[in-house]
């Protein structure tokens, strides 16, 4: 029984692992078309809002770059020097990804600002357009892949960069109505759209870095997760009550520790057992999880 368990468990483990070496892949082919299209149509206009969309497309192709090395790293598997994996490489692959759409957004804030006072018209509008209605349909497509494969995997990484393509979904219609507005002779709008795409990305950014900061520092699971994690705890009839959980996230490793209380005139084997069907509950709750369990006698 343990064997087939064992193998299902493995099984999971390799389409968890390919789901997300995929996801990260096509987040890089994505970015990479983007960016070949956004270049030539940012040539063809001289648009500085197509400019901030090309920009933002290039990053996102060097930030999904890093976060696809990062999330082949993260699922190798623990060693004798990385004892609880290397899930912390997605968090540090999240905190590079805030850094690049930091620098990204002072500069699309510095461009905007010089077209501001030398305002330039917007040529063959009509290309741009049809560049920016290409990048929507395939971002949405993209995220729509990356949407799906968080719900089954909750990856740190991949979240970080889905936050890249909301942005750019936001960007091309800013960027969409610029060039609309653009082609009626209202020139003022480019770099107006341009700012506003910047100031989103900054907040972008901010959310970004504070995640990857607090993975890094071993912030406690949500309360949602910690209620349910104690509900299956308090649900085994032979727990007589629980304390000191804790837990953290690394990867996709959940870690959870926390000690029950048991009577104290059973077994020791009676209490392994216990303990061992308390954990077997969490992981068909959470099945990417490392627990440790202590058994402790009843408090009087």
């Amino acid at each position: 029984m343990r064997k087939i368990e064992g193998m299902k468990k493995k099984e999971k483990q390799w389409a968890t692992e390919t789901l997300l070496l995929m996801t990260a892949g096509a987040s890089v082919g994505t970015a990479l078309l983007l960016s070949l299209v956004k270049f030539f149509a940012w040539q063809t206009t001289d648009s500085v809002s197509m400019l901030a969309s090309f920009f933002d497309s290039l990053l996102d192709f060097l930030a999904s770059g890093i976060n696809l090395v990062a999330v082949r790293y993260a699922l190798s598997p623990p060693d004798n020097r990385h004892r609880f994996g290397h899930g912390k490489a997605e968090s540090l692959a999240g905190l590079g990804q805030s850094l690049f759409l930091l620098g990204s957004s002072f500069f699309l804030l510095w461009s905007a600002e010089q077209r501001f006072f030398s305002p330039i018209p917007i040529e063959k509008s009509s290309i741009g357009i049809g560049v920016i209605l290409f990048s929507l349909m395939v971002t949405i497509l993209l995220l729509y892949f990356q949407r799906r494969t968080i719900a089954q995997t909750h990856s740190v990484a991949i979240r970080a960069d889905s936050l890249h393509y909301i942005s750019d979904i936001l960007s091309n219609i800013a960027v969409l109505c610029a060039l609309i507005l653009a082609s009626f002779g209202w020139s003022f709008f480019d770099p107006f759209f341009a700012a506003i795409i910047a100031f989103y990305l900054f907040g972008s950014a901010f959310h970004i870095f504070r995640d990857s900061i607090q993975a890094l520092l071993d912030e406690e699971s949500s309360e949602e997760t910690r209620r349910n994690i104690t509900r299956i705890i308090k649900s085994h009839p032979n727990v007589l009550g629980m304390h000191d959980l804790r837990t953290r996230q690394s990867g996709q490793t959940l870690f959870i520790q926390f000690h029950i209380e048991l009577d104290a005139n059973i077994s020791f084997k009676e209490a392994h057992a216990i303990a061992g069907r308390v954990k077997y509950n969490i992981q068909q709750e959470f099945p990417h999880s490392d627990i440790l369990v202590h058994q402790d006698p009843e408090r009087t």
